[in-house]
C-alpha cells in the first residue's frame, strides 16, 4: 500500500527540476570564441587582458540525483527557505552554514569556530522569528570547554547567549526551536553522564527555556524537562502547539510530547535503540528519523486524545542512507539532511539535502491508503 499525497496546500515538487539540479555535464571545453577582425591600431605596450574563462553552465557538478544539494560534509541543522527551493544547512564538523539551492552552487554564509571532537561541533541552527527585520540566527555549538548557544548577526562575530552547558566525550548533541516570538527552547545532551540529566544544578540533559534571548544581561534559563539522554531533535505541531522531543537513553530511544499546558508524556519508545534523531510534526502526525536503521517513520496521534493510533509507519527505508534533520518547506513537503560521512557509508552515499516526498506532500493522519 502507498500513501496518497497530502492536500494541505502542498505543491508538487517537480522531479525533473530536482533531477536537472544535480546532473553532470561533460566537461569538454568549447572551441575558442573569436570576434570579427578589427581595424589596426597603434602598437601599445599595455599587455592584452587574458581571455575570459569559459562559463560553467548549471546543472551542478555534484552527481546527486533528486536532491537539492549533494557533496556536503556531514550535516546537522536545516532551515528551509520561503520559496521551498532554497535552504540553509549546517555542517557539524566544519562549522559551516551553507546557502543551497535547486538552481545554484552552494555559498558559505558563515563559518563558526567549533570543537567537533566526539559528537560535538555545530549541532543546530535556527532563525530569529523576526529574521527579515533583525537578520539574527542562533546556533548550538561545542567549544573546547563547553557546549553553548550563540547568536550570529549578519557580518558580525558570534556572541554567546547561554554558556557552561557541560561537554563530554559523547552526549553533546543538542537542538533549538522557537515556540513563540520570544521563547527559545534548547535541548541539551547529558554529556555522557546520565546522572547530570537528573541534577537540577546542571544544564546537561535538559530541555531549557530562554526568554527574550539577548547577548546582554540574559535572564537565566528555566528547565522545562529533565532526564534527557543523548539529545535528538525538537519540533512543534503548529495545529495545537505541542512540542515534541526526541532523545536516546540507556534503556531505549523515545519520543516525548509537551502540550501547551505543560503536560509531559512519552508518545513512543524504541527499546532496540534505532538511533532517533530529528523530527517534524503537523496535525497529529510526527515524522521521526531513525539514523541507525536508515528509516523515517510516522507516528500518528488521535486529534481528540493525543493517543497513538498504531505502530509507527515506515515512510523511508535506506534511501539516501542515514538522515538526521527533518524540516517542512512552505509548499508542504518535508526535507531531510544526511549524516553518512560521520555515521557510515561515506564511500557509497554522499551527504545531501533531499525531499522526502519527491512526487507530493506530507501525508496527513487521515489520508487514505491505497
Amino acid at each position: 500500500m502507498r500513501l496518497r499525497p497530502s492536500t494541505l496546500g502542498a505543491a508538487v515538487l517537480c522531479v525533473a527540476l530536482l533531477g536537472s539540479g544535480c546532473a553532470r555535464f561533460d566537461e569538454a571545453q568549447s572551441e575558442p570564441f573569436t570576434t570579427a577582425p578589427e581595424i589596426a591600431m597603434e602598437p601599445s605596450s599595455k599587455p592584452k587582458p587574458p581571455p575570459p574563462l569559459p562559463g560553467r553552465p548549471f546543472p551542478k557538478e555534484c552527481p546527486a540525483p533528486n536532491v537539492m544539494q549533494g557533496c556536503l560534509d556531514s550535516t546537522s541543522g536545516l532551515i528551509m527557505g520561503s520559496d521551498s527551493k532554497t535552504a540553509l544547512v549546517a555542517e557539524r564538523q566544519t562549522g559551516a552554514v551553507k546557502e543551497i539551492s535547486l538552481s545554484a552552487e552552494p555559498k558559505v554564509k558563515v563559518v563558526i569556530p567549533v570543537d567537533a571532537a566526539g559528537d560535538g561541533g555545530l549541532m543546530d541552527i535556527v532563525l530569529s522569528p523576526t529574521y527579515s527585520q533583525d537578520r539574527l540566527m542562533f546556533a548550538y555549538v561545542s567549544t573546547p570547554t563547553d557546549n553553548r548557544v550563540i547568536r550570529i548577526a549578519d557580518g558580525d562575530v558570534p556572541k554567546p547567549i547561554l554558556t557552561g552547558i557541560p561537554k563530554g566525550p559523547t552526549g553533546n548533541m543538542g537542538a533549538l526551536v522557537f515556540t513563540s516570538p520570544t521563547t527559545l527552547m534548547v535541548l541539551t545532551g547529558d554529556a555522557g553522564n546520565p546522572a547530570q540529566a537528573g541534577d537540577p544544578g546542571s544544564l546537561a540533559g535538559k530541555l531549557l527555556r530562554i526568554e527574550q534571548p539577548t547577548t546582554v544581561n540574559q535572564a537565566p534559563p528555566t528547565t522545562a524537562l529533565s532526564g534527557i539522554g543523548s539529545a535528538g531533535g525538537l519540533c512543534v505541531d503548529g495545529a495545537d502547539g505541542s512540542l515534541y522531543v526526541t532523545d536516546r537513553t540507556p534503556t531505549g530511544d523515545r519520543l516525548q510530547r509537551i502540550t501547551k499546558d505543560s503536560t509531559v508524556s512519552t508518545v513512543w519508545s524504541w527499546p532496540d535503540k534505532p538511533g532517533i534523531a530529528g523530527c517534524a510534526a503537523q496535525e497529529g502526525t510526527v515524522l521521526v528519523n531513525l539514523v541507525n536503521t536508515k528509516q523515517t517513520v510516522a507516528v500518528r496521534l488521535a486529534p481528540d486524545t493525543g493517543a497513538v493510533t498504531g505502530d509507527p509507519e515506515v515512510l523511508r527505508q535506506d534511501e539516501h542512507g542515514h538522515v538526521w534533520a527533518l524540516q517542512f518547506s512552505p509548499d508542504g513537503n518535508v526535507w531531510g539532511a544526511t549524516v553518512n560521512k560521520t555515521v557510515g557509508d561515506a564511500a557509497q552515499l554522499d551527504d545531501v539535502v533531499f525531499p522526502l516526498f519527491p512526487s507530493g506532500g506530507f501525508p496527513r493522519a487521515n489520508d487514505d491508503k491505497m
